[in-house]
């Protein structure tokens, strides 16, 4: 079984929510992220998403483009990521998602990427730049290699639509909990609440909130209406602000914070 449906299912069973933290590969370095990848599995991530940077990368913010391009400067490439990825899971069993940009695995062909991907022990794709009735190809490569390619959600999403997504997902439905690109907000969109209670009549798929959650407060109410949090550009931004030799530990500090808060614990940090 997928690792990412056999992480999801064994939280469902004892009743936890998920904490799925996202950076971006290559920021700010190849060797960071390597360090911060174990920091994140060992202080309480239950998946860990992986961005693949990416030149025109729409659906996200400033904080992760920024990152993104920082990466890219670098020099980081995908190889480089699927041995990064690879590396990782030789040491830790926490499921690896790729966030990727349909180019990028159009550009290396559908089949090839899903391949090396499972290869590099990745459990699952998420294409923000994907439309669900334009998966149809992506989908078959990601089954043949053992792999998901997540499904999205947004309170904008019709009922009619809503019903057929559902009905094709596995592992997680990222539930897009603002209207707008990723970043920090304030407040989740209004929406949220009815999102979810139209998705959970037509799937019992793990619902997955992301984009805006931006601290330990919003994780907590978020794992409250939710099976998992997906927080990123608030995680970026602690390693953007920190000083090099201390971000490792504001990382940890941080995740520390989101766990206790989606484990139902008081807040006092994040």
């Amino acid at each position: 079984m997928n690792e990412l449906i056999k992480t999801m299912n064994k939280l469902r069973k004892h009743n936890r929510k998920a904490l799925i933290p996202f950076i971006t590969a290559g920021y700010p370095n190849v060797e960071m992220t390597e360090k911060l990848l174990a920091v994140l599995a060992e202080n309480g991530a239950d998946v860990i998403e992986l961005g693949i940077p990416f030149t025109d990368p729409l659906a996200d913010g400033p904080v992760l483009q920024a990152a993104a391009t920082e990466a890219l400067a670098c020099g980081i490439v995908p190889n480089q990521i699927f041995a990064l990825a690879t590396r990782f899971r030789e040491k830790y069993d926490t499921p690896l998602v790729f966030l990727v940009y349909y180019n990028m695995v159009f550009s290396r062909g559908l089949e090839a990427f899903c391949r090396d991907a499972a290869k590099a022990g990745i459990s699952a794709l998420v294409v923000p730049d994907l439309p669900f009735e334009e998966a149809v190809a992506l989908d078959r490569a990601a089954e043949a290699a053992g792999i998901i390619n997540i499904r999205f959600l947004s309170p904008t999403t019709s009922d009619h639509r809503l019903e057929k997504i559902c009905g094709s997902a596995a592992g997680f439905i990222y539930c897009v909990a603002v209207t707008g690109v990723t970043g920090e907000r304030v407040q989740m969109d209004a929406g949220v609440d009815s999102l979810l209670l139209r998705a959970r009549k037509h799937t019992n798929v793990s619902l997955a909130l992301g984009f805006g959650i931006s601290n330990a407060a919003q994780a907590k109410a978020a794992a409250q209406k939710a099976d998992a949090v997906i927080v990123g550009s608030a995680l970026t931004r602690k390693i953007m602000d920190a000083e090099p030799s201390n971000s490792l530990s504001v990382v940890e500090e941080f995740m520390q914070a989101l766990r206790n808060a989606i484990d139902g614990g008081d807040i006092d940090a994040g």
